[in-house]
């Protein structure tokens, strides 16, 4: 068995535990992942999601992805897989969920304004962006996280990391 198929072994294992076991966290928000690659990053943010208390965590146009990252999680956040970013904005939107999509070249920034109490935060590939056309979503709020220095952008786990503290902050997280 070649890692590939490994890695996707372990996933079935892992889906079938999410669908007996996961239970929603806290806070009303959603981390909207749109077609991120199979490796590490989707599970560390399943783990950053537990940590954080998500609602929910929406794996858009991956079949699977390495679970090893997420450190057992996958057992307490809900993880949906949705094939198409327009099947995952319309099931939140039906649900009454505002959209926030993370782009380096946003006028707002994070620490700006305020988040509605159901937000669905959409992070996108680290190379390719979002699967999406802007134009065709005008209601998504783009925002971006001010950074110093020359870099134009975190690592997707890193930045989701980010907002969900952010959201819990704002939210008077609580332990």
């Amino acid at each position: 068995m070649n890692k590939r198929q490994y890695m996707q072994k372990t996933f079935e294992r892992q889906r079938l535990l999410n669908k007996m076991m996961a239970k929603p966290g806290p806070y009303p928000y959603v981390i909207i992942l749109d077609h991120l690659k199979v490796d590490f990053n989707i599970g560390k943010i399943i783990r950053s999601a537990e940590a954080f208390g998500a609602h929910a965590v929406d794996v858009v146009g991956t079949e699977f992805f390495d679970p090893l990252p997420a450190k057992g999680c996958m057992k307490r956040v809900p993880c949906l897989m949705t094939p198409t970013f327009i099947e995952s904005y319309q099931r939140w939107l039906a649900q009454g969920y505002t959209f926030y999509a993370f782009d380096s070249e946003a006028t707002e920034s994070l620490h700006q304004g305020e988040f509605a109490e159901k937000s669905a935060f959409i992070l996108g590939h680290e190379g390719s962006g979002f699967s999406f056309k802007k134009e065709h979503y005008p209601a998504i709020k783009y925002i971006k996280i001010p950074q110093l220095g020359m870099v134009e952008s975190l690592n997707v786990s890193v930045a989701a990391s980010i907002v969900m503290y952010e959201f819990g902050r704002r939210n008077n997280f609580q332990v």
